[in-house]
Formats: structure tokens, sequence, C-alpha cells
């Protein structure tokens, strides 16, 4: 138990920060494996316990059960991190939560330094920008159709989510106050956000945010993420 505790302090601390334990399914993920490795270990010592053997072969056999309790921990957690969200991703009227399989190594690892995902930081925020020519745009485009990857799972598109790339966003952003007339129950929850980041209401603006669950991103008057809620956006 006090190994889980310090797992979820690196996984919800680090790899899936709030909102994205949700947004990303890493609460379920995490919650699967710790329970698998805490079931794990009374089952496998119910089997194997026995009062009659010898002390020593007793203390090998339960040194077993936590070898191999820690090495499904391990196995576990290296899944979790490879599920983890790496960037937040503006693509023209919503955001989209893209995850380390979404993306090629090679890729992410080509992107500048500010743009480098860290095991600490949490995921990016990144726009995206618009196709050199004609054939780059029906690269993409053909290649999304036939299953292969958009916009937002290519890095080589990424580029700082800051200045005039944020403020796009405002082109196709709504008004946070339509959101709370579909979802009254996250007021409260709006106004806090809104009090914290020194905004008002009127000012506020919001885009969906494409992941596992229906969420928004909350925008400032210059484009840029100030908190989320949960709702559907669209």
């Amino acid at each position: 138990m006090v190994l889980a505790l310090l797992a979820a302090t690196v996984v919800f601390g680090f790899w899936y920060p709030y909102p994205y334990r949700e947004l990303s399914g890493g609460r379920e993920l995490f919650m699967l494996v710790v329970s698998v490795d805490v079931v794990c270990g009374p089952l496998l010592t119910l089997v194997l316990f026995n009062p009659a053997k010898p002390r020593a072969e007793l203390w090998r056999d339960l040194g077993l059960v936590a070898l191999i309790q820690l090495g499904a921990l391990g196995y576990g957690l290296a899944t979790v991190w490879q599920a983890r969200p790496l960037f937040l991703v503006q693509e023209i009227d919503r955001f989209k939560v893209i995850a380390a399989p979404d993306v090629l190594d090679v890729a992410v690892a080509q992107l500048p330094a500010a743009l480098q995902p860290h095991w600490m930081s949490g995921p990016i925020v990144v726009a995206i920008r618009a196709p050199r020519d004609a054939e780059e745009r029906q690269k993409v485009m053909f290649e999304s159709v036939q299953g292969g990857r958009d916009y937002g799972e290519r890095p080589d598109f990424y580029l700082p989510y800051e200045g005039a790339a944020a403020l796009k966003s405002l082109n196709r952003a709504k008004p946070l106050a339509v959101f709370l007339q579909k979802y009254p129950d996250q007021r409260s929850a709006a106004l806090g956000l809104l009090e914290k980041a020194g905004l008002q209401l009127e000012s506020a603006h919001y885009l969906p945010v494409i992941a596992r669950q229906d969420w928004i991103a909350l925008l400032d008057g210059k484009g840029m993420v100030v908190g989320f809620l949960k709702g559907d956006g669209f």
C-alpha cells in the first residue's frame, strides 16, 4: 500500500495531472493496476503459506510473493507511462488530448526544446501551423482518411501556444455563459476558476476537449487556457 501511494504521487502528480487523470482515463488505469497488485499478494500468500513449512522455506516463498508483486507493479506503471498524455493540441474549433501512443517518438524527439514533453511537467498545450502548400495538405488529408495520423498526431505541425496562435482559438470559441446554460451545476466551479484567473464571466470563452470524457477548456481574452470544466462543449 505504501508503494502504491508513492506510485500514485508520481502518476497523478506528474504524468496525469488534473484533469488529465479523468480526461485520459489515467485514474481508472492506475486503479486497475493497483487493485491487481494488492489482491495478488494475499492470494499468492494464501496458496503458498503453510505453518508446517520450515522457517527458511516460508521466508523464501513470501519473498517470491513480494517479488511478483513488485514485478506486477512495475509492469503496470510502465503501461500507465506508455499511455500518458503528452500534448493538448488546439485544432480550429476544439482541443484534442494526444497520448504517447498517438505520435511517433522520432517526431517528438525532433521538436524544439520548449515543446519537448518532460515527465515532471504534464501535457504541453500546442497550436498547429497551416500546411505549407497544397501537396502537404492533400498528403495529410488522404492519410487521415485512410486511418492515418491527422494534424493533431503530427508533431512536425506543432507550434507554441502563445500570441497570435493562441488568439486564433477565439475565432471558434463560444461564450462560457452558453455552456453554463446547458450545465448550471458547473456554475460554481466555473466562477471559482474565473476568480482565480481574474476574469469576468462576460469575457470568458470555451472550446470542447476531445478525450475519453467530455470536458471543455476555459479561455481568457488572449486565448490562453485557464482551466477545465466537465461537460459536452459541442
